[in-house]
């Protein structure tokens, strides 16, 4: 089973796609549509099948209200190629959903920011409020997964120790298409996660290389703060981003970046130059 967001002529609308059919639901949120108990019983909420491509009408894999945390340094291979040591703990930081945009929107570079990097990544989406809850529990309140790009201004997010504002330029970061049901997906297994741009391939790497899976981000997370149907996490990303290579590389108006994590889907998103005026 797959979910997702469309814009349509009445507003956005979740859809749902099982066993090859894709029918619109009644809920405008994913938040809504998990109380509602969309996940149990798809088919008791199917509003009117959809026999035409939905894939260029998807908005982001979020609710408007979701809640977006992001974990930096979580593969191994990444840790290493910075220099840096294996964490004791998660590298939390946040986003605001503004940041976010569509499976094939474009990514909006601000001329503020000159140093745009790429960083592919797996998301996972909450199921049902997390409060407390362990590693052995926390499979459980995840609803499923989707595919991410956590495009970064690295000249802003290295004015300071804080990297909030680096990474939550308007119109950045996009996510989709799909989400994918935990029951059918586990990261565990070992998902492939590339990033190539303008064709060539810059980032390959399998979640089996996580320092922090899923399940273990959830539950470090849910001691904080509760974690609540719709919230996003993105679990970091893998080697191979511009800013670690010799010389370094960056995106630029006119950059195609294609993300995919496979049994999940594809990002395709042009870079455009931001309208100021």
């Amino acid at each position: 089973m797959r979910l997702a967001r469309m814009r349509t002529s009445e507003g956005p609308r979740v859809v749902v796609s099982l066993d090859g059919v894709t029918f619109l639901s009644p809920f405008e949120t994913f938040g809504t549509a998990f109380a509602a108990g969309i996940l149990e019983n798809p088919g008791e909420h199917a509003v009117a099948e959809i026999s035409a491509p939905v894939e260029v009408s998807l908005l982001p894999a979020a609710d408007p209200v979701s809640k977006v945390i992001c974990v930096g340094h979580n593969y191994r291979d990444h840790i290493l190629e910075l220099g840096h040591p294996l964490p004791e703990y998660p590298n939390v930081f946040s986003k605001f959903p503004e940041a976010l945009v569509g499976p094939a929107d474009p990514i909006v570079l601000s001329p503020e920011a000159k140093a745009w990097d790429w960083e592919a990544e797996l998301a996972l989406v909450i199921g049902r409020r997390a409060r407390r809850v362990s590693p052995r529990e926390a499979g459980a309140f995840i609803a499923g997964y989707t595919v991410a790009n956590d495009v970064s201004a690295r000249d802003w997010q290295r004015r300071g120790t804080q990297w909030l504002l680096g990474k939550t330029f308007e119109r950045t970061t996009p996510i989709g298409p799909w989400i994918v049901a935990g029951t059918v997906v586990d990261p565990r297994d070992g998902l492939t996660v590339t990033c190539s741009v303008d064709g060539v391939e810059k980032q390959r790497a399998s979640t089996k290389d996580l320092v922090f899976p899923p399940d273990v981000l959830v539950s470090y997370l849910s001691h904080v703060l509760a974690l609540r149907p719709g919230d996003i996490v993105l679990t970091g990303t893998p080697g191979g981003v511009g800013v670690a290579r010799q010389p370094a590389e960056f995106l630029a108006p006119g950059s195609v970046v294609v993300t995919t994590v496979s049994e999940l889907g594809t990002l395709w998103n042009v870079c455009v130059e931001a309208d100021v005026h």
